[in-house]
């Protein structure tokens, strides 16, 4: 059956897409304008809490939401489908199965992990990506330390656990491994000392952007449980079980994870958009350049702030905040009123360093540590966890376990 209601289109249900389509849910009638949500899972999934799944300190469930029990069917129509192609002309979004008309198309698709032209780093290492491929990264850890405990002249090496990037998702990544790691080692009756978790980063120190007294405390805290870090040294190559660093070092492993970089989804080139570094610069009203009728968040998107001439972080604060202004900004289109700006809110980032540490900022940059951040960084999930899908949500998938 056909409708002269205009219609919405969002790609992709990461936090951007699932709050702008709960917002748009809640701020139009359903006589405004029919909505439609596609994604390749019939689940949303937290990507704040992948490197948790990678290290086995949560099970993936915990990490993924149905999409239909927080998102009416009856409201919003779902497709489960990969997105192909963007066709601007035609007003046309090509899928995998089939392609879909718009009236009004909003992309958020996500990010594609980037390895920044790293030879053998694409196919040759793990990469925290979505749900599988985090299960994918600790189903293999644990057969590592499986098949340590069964061979009858084990290399150590196998143990040794390498990660390619210290910035905000390497760093939670080696704090929850500090977590597992010795849970791993009783299991398999394995010495803690045998194994040796081994950060990489190019740059002079670890967490680009942190102040600099919150990075001393994160590396002190996860020193003292046996990370070893590797600043100031850059891959050269990513082979089977090392890296090739520096002047030709190798540093073997049996596990290699890269976390050193993401990029936006390589739908919008194919779409014909103009980017840079692999996103779309897009305007204040968060609608992509020369288009009147197509917003672009989140991970897909460069947000400037023009008071200090550089993009926003392009976080998952970010991207529920462009979700806000997206829906506003999409219901004064129909309803010919005047477009707002994006104006972020910075409420303070905090960075995991395990289940009970945590370092970061918050309130006009006040910096919290120990116990009271990781206190706040569950805060920070089970705000979102609320805002998503209310009491019932929270109390299915909320942080409330204690430390």
């Amino acid at each position: 059956m056909t409708t002269n209601k205009p219609k919405i289109v969002v790609l992709g249900a990461g936090y951007a897409g699932m709050m702008t389509t709960k917002r748009l849910t809640q701020q139009l009638g359903r006589e405004e304008a029919d909505i439609v949500l596609i994604n390749k899972h019939n689940y949303h999934y937290q990507t704040t809490w992948l490197h948790e799944v990678a290290a086995g300190t949560i099970n993936h469930n915990s990490a993924r939401v149905m999409i239909s029990d927080v998102i009416n069917p009856n409201r919003v129509r779902l497709i489960y489908d990969e997105v192909v192609k963007v066709n601007k002309e035609e007003q046309l979004v090509e899928l995998e199965n089939s392609e879909i008309s718009y009236d009004y198309l909003v992309i958020s698709l996500g990010f594609e992990t980037n390895t920044f032209g790293i030879k053998g780093m694409k196919n040759k290492a793990f990469a925290i990506q979505d749900i599988d491929s985090s299960r994918n990264i600790y189903d293999h850890i644990e057969y590592q330390f499986s098949k340590y405990n069964n061979e009858k002249n084990p290399d150590d090496g196998s143990l040794t656990i390498l990660v390619g990037g210290g910035g905000f998702t390497g760093i939670e990544f080696v704090g929850e491994l500090v977590e597992q790691v010795p849970k791993l080692c009783k299991k398999y009756d394995i010495d803690r000392n045998k194994v040796r978790i081994i950060n990489v980063e190019a740059a002079p120190s670890i967490l680009p952007g942190f102040n600099e007294e919150l990075i001393d405390y994160a590396r002190k805290s996860l020193e003292a449980r046996g990370v070893e870090f590797r600043e100031d040294t850059k891959i050269q190559e990513c082979k089977k079980n090392s890296f090739v660093v520096n002047d030709g070092e190798e540093i073997p492993a049996g596990t290699i994870v890269w976390t050193g970089g993401v990029t936006g989804n390589s739908i919008l080139g194919k779409s014909g958009f103009e980017l840079t570094k692999g996103k779309v610069t897009v305007d204040e009203d968060l609608r992509a350049p020369e288009e009147d009728n197509i917003f672009i968040l989140g991970d897909c998107a460069w947000v400037m702030n023009k008071e200090e001439d550089r993009p926003y972080p392009p976080n998952a604060q970010a991207a529920i905040q462009h979700a806000a202004t997206c829906a506003r900004n999409i219901k004064a289109l129909l309803r010919n009123e005047p477009l707002e700006s994006f104006i972020f809110d910075d409420k303070g980032t905090v960075a995991s360093l395990g289940v009970s540490d945590a370092m970061g900022t918050v309130f006009s940059d006040r910096k919290i540590y120990g116990k009271s951040a990781a206190t706040m960084k569950k805060v920070i999930d089970n705000r979102y966890v609320f805002m998503l899908g209310g009491p019932k949500l929270f109390l299915k998938k909320g942080k409330i376990r204690p430390f």
